[in-house]
């Protein structure tokens, strides 16, 4: 019997932790929630459990709803802009539906996870299992123990938040990739004219270096000429025998930058009517002790 339970369990663990990641933003705490609904299946009687998928979605996503509120509490303490933990991800188009591929990156882009953490726990719950997972509110409200109603209402305030605060015209994937790199030339070149243009108007750019990086500014930096600078400022900080190749992080393509075996940052770019219009720097060790 203890081998069939391991065996269902890992059925579903890459799908548990796809839910814990989007959930928290971290892949760090995603994989502890995961570990944690294992143990409290393995202490739960088979016999009461219907459906296995949506038993362990309910014990997952309320341990996320808990583990969140304790994130928000922790986070106050925390050292300038916190972003979300990134992830490699890898270059597999999806050519049976290209669509589906564009959606599941959608909602791991550090852009989308940046805009969840503005939701209330229940809120971005609701809105992840129905929204991204495609569950129907019948099955959702039994596993957040709320009425329908208060599913549909909070999934309505999420949706019409999410709307309001996404790109009106993104961008192709390759006016993204190609944007990034003209983005990373002209740092290198310390061409200011070039780097000024590709740039939009209301460029911001964010650092999450968690007080563990000096140069890593403690405010986000606004406005084209003050991120064209920062951004080859920044030149004169950065440690011996870089290498920066471009990858994917998130679903998009991305800048990674490595220094003697590791990854010392994590550079993407938001793009929005051909200008970059927001620039997410991870540098925090932590955050990057996983990729």
């Amino acid at each position: 019997m203890g081998g069939s339970r391991v065996e269902s369990f890992e059925t579903y663990r890459i799908y548990l932790f796809s839910i814990a990641y989007r959930m928290l933003g971290s892949a760090m705490d995603a994989e502890d929630m995961v570990q944690e609904t294992y143990l409290r299946y393995q202490a739960s009687p088979t016999e009461t459990i219907h459906s296995l998928k949506a038993y362990l979605t309910t014990i997952l996503v309320r341990l996320c709803m808990d583990q969140l509120d304790l994130a928000r509490r922790k986070r106050e303490l925390y050292v300038g802009p916190w972003l979300p933990e990134p992830i490699l991800t890898e270059e597999t188009p999806d050519a049976a539906n290209p669509e589906k591929r564009a959606e599941t990156e959608e909602s791991i882009s550090l852009a989308f996870l940046v805009l969840l953490e503005q939701l209330q726990p229940f809120e971005r719950a609701v809105f992840l299992l129905r929204e991204v997972f495609e569950y129907e509110f019948a099955e959702i409200a039994p596993m957040l123990g709320k009425s329908e109603a208060a599913c549909r209402r909070s999934f309505s305030r999420a949706k019409h938040h999410l709307r309001e605060h996404r790109p009106r015209f993104p961008a192709s994937r390759e006016t993204h990739r190609q944007l990034l790199n003209s983005y990373v030339q002209a740092v290198q070149g310390g061409d200011m004219t070039t780097l000024t243009n590709l740039l939009s108007e209301e460029v911001t750019l964010w650092a999450d270096g968690g007080g563990k990086i000096k140069q890593a500014p403690l405010r986000p930096i606004r406005g084209r000429d003050a991120v064209a600078r920062f951004s080859v400022g920044t030149q004169r900080f950065a440690p011996e025998n870089l290498r920066l190749e471009i990858g994917e992080a998130n679903g998009q393509t991305a800048l990674i930058i490595r220094s003697g075996g590791r990854v010392f940052s994590v550079l993407t770019i938001d793009v929005e009517a051909e200008h970059i219009q927001t620039i997410h720097v991870i540098a925090n060790p932590e955050k990057l002790a996983g990729i």
